[in-house]
């Protein structure tokens, strides 16, 4: 399956603020079932702490594009089965990974 990048880093930084607000989600979501569960899924913390790092680095103009896969995708790897937007996660992290997308005809 190939992903799609990021066109552009309008694009690329609202896929971020996506992630930011998926994540935040899925934490209300599992505290509203808190009842149910004894505990939240051992990913969600250091995926949310991950993802605001990423987002609070573009912010202040401290974003590098890099070669490595985001220190989130450990976590993708292994639960992205219980992640509902690991697609999200994915596509951010081959941005990140390979750089924006960009069409060869312009």
């Amino acid at each position: 399956m190939v992903l799609r990048r990021a066109k552009s880093v309008e694009e690329y930084i609202e896929w971020v603020k996506n992630a930011r607000f998926e994540v935040q989600d899925l934490r209300e979501c599992l505290m509203f079932e808190a009842e149910e569960m004894p505990r939240f899924p051992v990913y969600l913390e250091p995926l949310e702490q991950s993802i605001n790092k990423l987002y609070q680095e573009m912010c202040d103009g401290a974003y590098h594009f890099g070669r490595e896969d985001l220190p989130y995708m450990e976590w993708v790897h292994q639960f992205g089965d219980q992640i509902p937007f690991h697609l999200l996660l994915k596509q951010i992290n081959e941005t990140h990974r390979k750089g924006l997308e960009i069409d060869k005809d312009e």
